[in-house]
């Protein structure tokens, strides 16, 4: 066990040194209800292995854990919503340095009104290409 998953609150969630409503898990993923919930039924899905964000995630392991976002956000519709809001941060806005990915079920005006993210405009089409560009090469 390494240190940091000796310090993570979903690493000891998941072993089960902490408290929490689990939906579903197995040996790579876990879903549990989030304790502080933008609506009942919101629920986190984690990888059962500490990793901190998506782009530390094997490749391999990420088609799993968002296979079993897709089941949450399907699962989501026997609360009686509308549709869910699915969303993950990485390092910037993440609450806690453990890959998870928020599944929220919404309705139709439920007052969520989203986020208030600044727009930026690109100065020019070239400069456009350029961040275009500059992206393919690091693929």
């Amino acid at each position: 066990m390494s240190p940091r998953s000796k310090e993570c609150l979903f690493c000891r969630i998941v072993r089960g040194e902490e408290p929490a409503i689990f939906v579903w898990r197995d040996d790579r993923t876990a879903v549990f209800l989030d304790t502080h919930p933008l609506f009942k039924g919101h629920a986190l899905v984690v990888s059962v292995a500490h990793h901190e964000t998506l782009t530390d995630l094997p490749t391999g392991e990420v088609a799993t854990l968002y296979g079993v976002v897709q089941r949450t956000a399907k699962a989501m519709a026997v609360l009686g919503g509308d549709g869910t809001f699915v969303a993950q941060n990485n390092v910037v806005s993440q609450s806690v340095p453990h890959v998870h990915v928020h599944v929220v079920p919404r309705r139709k005006k439920d007052g969520l009104r989203g986020f208030f993210w600044p727009r930026v405009r690109y100065v020019s089409d070239e400069e456009r290409a350029e961040y275009a560009a500059r992206l393919a090469q690091a693929f």
